[in-house]
């Protein structure tokens, strides 16, 4: 017999699933005995937390959906926080989890895990939850899963499965995969429109979010044809290369940045929100455009957003981008201006770079570059801050993390883990600080375990450093935040992970390149106090 389990590991396959992250419990043992002998991987994490930001950075990294097999109850309650990161920065999430036979649902009998509606519980995190009453269902649910990772806003989706219906019978299911519809693009009215505005409109300024990570190739030539100076949001670092002389650093919430939004004659936002963490990274104010905005966009809801757009565009940005740069007519554009002015912007955000700063900018630098086409996955720590308005990553979908948006802490070091899993040529960099590491510090294990060889670098600053100076700043007694500095040395020996504390620069770029060739984590402890910026 295929039991429903065993038909959802067989349709995961068909979708071009190849792993799963999960712990396994007494309601998933059905989902656990489809899964022996499948083609699927399994990654046990420490946490249910843990196993949803594993899917996120796998996701992110392979640009392939995340997929999570969860326990009843307090699992979903666990993998919430994941998920609103994921929800927050339009990751594709796959989250599969049990719960209570139909017959009991909803009725609050004191059955084990049960919680009231875990559908009302997720309702806020996810694109969309459901129930699976039959087994006749799940090959629709599914393709409309895939269908909102592939061609709409991808967010987490949450399906799940009562125990009685995860053994029931599904031999007579079909286990084809559906056909998937293509990401929409937007009427040639909608693109002779846009052409309409560009060429009345000679400084241009793009402003890509992480909605476009999949058109660097589009955003480029567009930016290029058109001469348009291009800010990147955390999301969308990589769209251009770092030595593009029209690349702006991160300056939306920078004096230079708004005066430059200001000069332009049209703004074109593609596949971003505008949103707080991004575009008042400092708190100067909210973002007011005097321009004409186009925002384009896969979300209708976005495209509509608080900031007015004299043209909202709907559609996948690649396939809109597509649409716009197959006409060959020329756009004409100031492209003096926009190159003046991405000189003269960058070197002035740059002077305001304090001396930690350009310090932190050292060591991001470091990271990035010690081994070719790493990726770095940032925690909320105080360098991973600087890097918001500083960092150039190499490549699309090489630097992430959790300190915009949803902002959650515990991020970094399962996120890199599944990213690793997900690129398994490519080396992968933890930075957290030594106040988040230990909310997910269990997942070193689950890291050796998995063979997944990242490098988990500590910025040890002893306690929550960025949150005291706020507290400083704001003239609030520091409280809460001296918080306990374990001995990493000791707990990493305890997981039997290797661990060194380099000395400075040169040191933490040869323990990199060292890395580099190894297939477990290694831990480098960097303390904020001791260590060398410059060589003696």
């Amino acid at each position: 017999m295929i039991t429903c389990a065993k038909a959802l590991v067989r349709l995961l396959e068909a979708y071009g699933v190849d792993t799963v992250f999960g712990i396994p419990g007494v309601h998933t043992i059905e989902l656990y005995r489809a899964l022996t002998g499948s083609g699927l991987r399994h990654v046990t994490p420490r946490h249910e937390q843990g196993a949803g930001f594993m899917a996120d950075g796998y996701a992110r990294a392979s640009r392939r959906p995340g997929v999570c097999f969860i326990i009843t109850g307090p699992g979903m309650t666990n993998i919430a926080t994941a998920m609103g990161q994921a929800y927050g920065d339009s990751v594709p999430m796959l989250v599969i989890s049990s719960v209570n036979r139909r017959e009991h649902l909803r009725l609050g009998h004191g059955r084990l895990h049960e919680l009231p509606d875990q559908r009302a519980l997720v309702a806020g995190v996810s694109a969309f939850s459901h129930t699976l009453t039959r087994p006749d269902e799940l090959p629709e649910v599914l393709a409309r899963a895939f269908t909102v990772f592939a061609c709409a806003r991808p967010r987490p989706v949450h399906i799940e499965i009562p125990l009685d219906v995860l053994d029931a019978d599904a031999s007579h299911v079909d286990l084809t995969p559906r056909s998937l519809p293509r990401a929409p693009g937007a009427s040639a009215a909608t693109i002779g429109a846009l052409r309409e505005l560009l060429a009345r409109s000679p400084r241009r300024v793009l402003l890509a979010g992480g909605g476009a990570i999949d058109a660097a190739v589009q955003v480029r030539a567009l930016a290029e044809r058109l001469g348009a100076a291009v800010a990147l949001t955390v999301n969308a670092r990589g769209l251009l290369p770092p030595d593009h002389p029209l690349l702006l650093d991160g300056v939306q919430s920078f004096k230079e940045g708004r005066q430059l939004l200001d000069a332009a004659d049209v703004v074109l936002a593609i596949g971003t929100e505008l949103g707080e963490t991004d575009y008042d990274f400092f708190g100067v104010g909210p973002l007011k455009l005097r321009a004409p905005l186009v925002r384009i966009d896969i979300d209708p809801i976005q495209a509509l957003g608080a900031h007015a757009a004299a043209l909202p565009v709907v559609g996948n940005a690649a396939a809109v981008l597509d649409d716009l740069l197959a006409d060959p007519r020329e756009l004409g554009g100031d492209m003096d201006w926009a190159h003046t002015s991405v000189a003269e912007v960058n070197a002035a955000v740059w002077a305001h770079a304090d001396a930690t700063g350009r310090r932190f900018d050292a060591l991001l630098e470091t990271l990035r570059d010690a081994a070719p086409d790493t990726i770095v996955v940032g925690d909320s720590t105080q360098p991973v801050y600087r890097g918001a308005v500083s960092y150039r990553a190499p490549t699309p979908a090489s630097w992430f993390n959790s300190a915009t948006g949803y902002g959650t802490l515990g991020y970094g070091l399962p996120a890199a883990v599944g990213a690793k899993l997900g690129c398994p040529a490519r080396p992968v960099i933890a930075l957290v600080g030594d106040g988040g590491v230990q909310f997910t510090l269990g997942e070193l294990a689950a890291a050796r375990e998995a063979a997944a060889g990242i490098t988990v670098v500590i910025w040890n600053s002893h306690g929550y450093r960025e949150i005291r100076d706020a507290m400083v700043r704001n003239e609030v007694e520091p409280l809460g935040v001296d918080i306990e500095t374990p001995d990493f040395a000791a707990l990493a020996a305890g997981y039997r992970v290797a661990y060194r504390a380099p000395s400075g620069l040169a040191d933490l770029r040869a323990a990199l390149i060292a890395q580099a060739q190894r297939n477990e984590p290694l831990v480098l402890e960097i303390d904020a106090g001791r260590f060398e910026w410059e060589p003696r």
